[in-house]
């Protein structure tokens, strides 16, 4: 039975995880919430039974002295919760934050689906990343995919299509799905010859796409400046390696020419329009840095947390409505009414990635993606 005693009424409540393992390739899923959990100062309300779950043999417990006293620290999967209030819009986040599990998959998607339920939560993001042939020295390419047609149209997503080995991440999507519950996967994806942990600037990409799809502005901290200096520390590793240098610039050319098509004015407008929207939002400390996978736009043409909100669902009667419009988008909206303008509709940038997870030898398409051989932390599945 679920226990949520001391958990207030919750706003518009999304439910973001990350687990750490074969879908967190450089933990940059798992500190993107970490992070989250940080800077609004989550409060632990809940963890799952870590006997029911994992083999402790592969994820062993943690033994510290506080206090003088020895203290186990057991693997596990704990739920928090933030108020995600930036002053003028407020929306609760409920952060679900592990290690993907030994076993019990299904009961386990279960426990924190039951959570879902009992708290209201209208869509459940989980976060992940995989290893790609993609260089480090260019914006790293985030894909969202969902398995709900709606939401794919509504959100400008990927819709699933993905065979083969699959982690806990597309195992709790799947249950989503046929719980009715709108869960949308984003993936980042990570250098494969800079593999290692951490990597801000996979992370800073995935928390740009969730802010972008939840309409919610994210304090980024000192983020922005970890990414640059991580970008400068790998630039000067590769240059001490001619070979490596020169497989960089391989990679640079053959992104740089399948994203040919992009470099046009719309792109351009697109990017110019993301940063309108965050000077006009007053973002807090930290600032926003401007590389990300894309936009995540509304059906009408608006992006998310404009006027094109993102797509929730009425828990009552299950049926696709609108996120509650802010104060400034009733100022918006009535000012374009004044002047009769309409938005041009416009489509977020072509993923780079299929978002699905897998590595070079599950692959869809045939392609030659570099990615992991399915050890822990690769994310080469989903």
């Amino acid at each position: 039975m679920i226990e949520l005693e001391g958990v207030p009424e919750l706003i518009d409540p999304v439910m973001i995880c990350a687990f750490e393992g074969w879908n967190d390739a450089g933990d940059a899923a798992s500190t993107a919430v970490g992070h989250l959990d940080r800077e609004w100062k989550g409060e632990v309300f809940a963890s799952l039974d870590a006997e029911d779950y994992y083999d402790f043999q592969v994820n062993r417990p943690t033994v510290a002295l506080e206090g003088g006293v020895r203290k186990i620290t057991w693997p596990t999967t704990r739920l928090s919760v933030v108020r995600a209030d930036t002053g003028e819009q407020s929306r609760d986040l409920v952060l679900v934050r592990g290690i993907e599990p030994s076993m019990r998959w299904r009961s386990f998607c279960n426990e924190i689906l039951g959570y879902a339920h009992e708290l209201g939560v209208e869509m459940v993001v989980i976060l992940g990343a995989l290893l790609g042939d993609t260089p480090h020295t260019r914006p790293v390419p985030v894909s969202g995919v969902t398995s709900d047609p709606d939401l794919a149209r509504s959100l400008d997503l990927e819709e699933t299509r993905y065979e083969g080995p699959t982690g806990i991440v597309g195992v709790l999507q799947e249950a989503c799905a046929h719980a009715g519950v709108p869960a949308v996967s984003l993936w980042a994806a990570v250098p494969h010859y800079v593999s290692q942990p951490p990597n801000p600037k996979a992370t800073l990409a995935l928390l740009n796409r969730l802010e972008d799809l939840i309409g919610v502005r994210i304090p980024l901290g000192e983020l922005t400046e970890d990414s640059r200096a991580w970008q400068l520390g790998v630039d000067q590793l590769a240059a001490e390696d001619s070979e490596v240098a020169e497989y960089v610039q391989s990679l640079e050319e053959a992104r740089d020419t399948a994203e040919l098509p992009e470099a046009s004015g719309e792109a351009i407008a697109r990017e110019f329009e993301r940063y309108l929207r965050r000077r006009d939002g007053q973002p807090g400390p930290g600032g926003h840095a401007t590389e990300s996978g894309g936009l995540a736009e509304g059906r009408e043409g608006g992006t998310s947390g404009g006027p094109g909100a993102p797509y929730l669902r009425d828990p009552s009667t299950g049926h696709g409505r609108p996120r509650k419009p802010s104060p400034r988008d009733e100022m918006a909206k009535d000012d374009a009414e004044d002047t009769g303008g309409a938005e041009d509709e416009t489509k977020g940038p072509d993923d780079t990635q299929d978002g699905e997870g897998q590595d070079a030898s599950h692959r869809e398409d045939g392609g030659t993606d570099r990615g992991g051989d399915g050890d822990e932390g690769s994310g080469s599945g989903r």
